[in-house]
């Protein structure tokens, strides 16, 4: 089930953003840490401090950079503290101070009074805007648990989706072995970016590991080497393994194509029957290889439907006889052609 949270200051500096090149120092409202961030957008201060309190997003960083600062140091006191007071009454998560400055000390008091964190970073405002923005974008991005296999085949991420006992880690184990890499096995963290994007990843637990019955668990990363795995891949496309019904009229031609939505998105499908005698494995590469064409415009059975049509549509125009489509001239009968 797909679920949208919150994350709060405090998971935010125990996080790590360093490891982002994002250094957060905390300043002041410590007891504040539990206020939860609900929006990977920011919110720059210039409205706040200038009355437009109405254009407030509440859930968003509060972003004080040197634009900010100096125009609090041209004010007294007494109007210094009235307008942040007045900025600090929205319903913020906390205060980030850009640029490495130093806050004045009527930002600091008021934000202890309001529980509110006040965060420090040497960042550059820019800098400090774009990798906030990516850090909870990816933490707060909309995301599910799906039972599936995600591979990395020839730079495309395909989920492999089926009921269990089908062989989706059979499958996944032939891929890898043709030097194809592993994101998950059995189950797969999908996460929604911006409008049209989804990451795979596997839980941490689990990592590297497979599954298989009559044999139990493996670790991939081992076995194969550090280039047979990788820790996320963009779902491009799903692979649904299903069990071969002699009844059911199955795909010929390709020329529809199916999609599976997942988290709102819509990614194409193929549904691929499993019988004994079909390599599964050698399948899911040769669609990998026909959806990169695809990708690129090149749609084959479109074509050849295409070029089917115009064959019959020629077949059927009166010709001359001895000049028919098929019937090549005298001259090309000639060897070396026409002198």
């Amino acid at each position: 089930m797909a679920t949208v949270s919150g994350v709060s200051v405090g998971a935010l500096l125990r996080s790590r953003p360093e490891a982002f090149g994002l250094t957060l120092d905390l300043l002041a409202g410590a007891e504040g840490l539990e206020r939860l961030i609900t929006s990977p957008h920011v919110q720059k201060t210039g409205l706040a401090l200038a009355g437009f309190h109405e254009y407030l997003k509440p859930g968003r960083v509060l972003i004080f950079g040197a634009s900010e600062i100096r125009f609090l140091e041209t004010l007294d006191r007494v109007a210094r503290a009235d307008a942040l007071s007045l900025a600090l009454n929205a319903d913020f998560p906390c205060v980030l101070i850009t640029g490495g400055l130093a806050p004045p000390h009527e930002l600091v008091i008021e934000s202890e009074r309001a529980r509110l964190p006040l965060l420090q970073t040497a960042v550059p405002t820019p800098t400090a805007i774009a990798k906030l923005t990516s850090i909870l974008e990816d933490t707060l991005a909309e995301r599910t648990i799906l039972h599936a296999v995600l591979m990395d085949v020839l730079g495309l991420g395909i989920l492999i989706t089926g009921e269990s006992g089908i062989g989706k880690s059979e499958c996944a184990l032939d891929l890898i072995v043709r030097a194809h890499r592993l994101v998950a096995d059995d189950t797969v963290e999908v996460r929604r970016r911006a409008e049209t994007i989804l990451i795979g990843t596997c839980p941490e637990l689990t990592r590297h590991h497979m599954e298989l019955r009559g044999l139990g668990v493996i670790n991939v990363k081992e076995l194969f080497g550090i280039a047979s795995t990788r820790s996320s891949k963009r779902v491009e496309l799903v692979v649904q393994l299903e069990r071969w019904d002699p009844s059911r009229a199955y795909e010929r031609l390709g020329l529809d194509d199916e999609f599976q939505e997942i988290l709102g998105l819509r990614v194409p499908l193929i549904r691929m029957p499993v019988a004994p005698g079909r390599n599964i494995a050698i399948l899911v590469e040769v669609a990998a290889r026909n959806q990169l064409l695809r990708a690129r415009g090149h749609h084959a059975a479109r074509l050849l439907a295409e070029r089917l049509e115009r064959t019959l549509r020629d077949d059927s125009m009166p010709t001359l006889p001895g000049l028919g489509p098929d019937e090549p001239e005298e001259d090309d009968l000639e060897p070396g052609g026409a002198s």
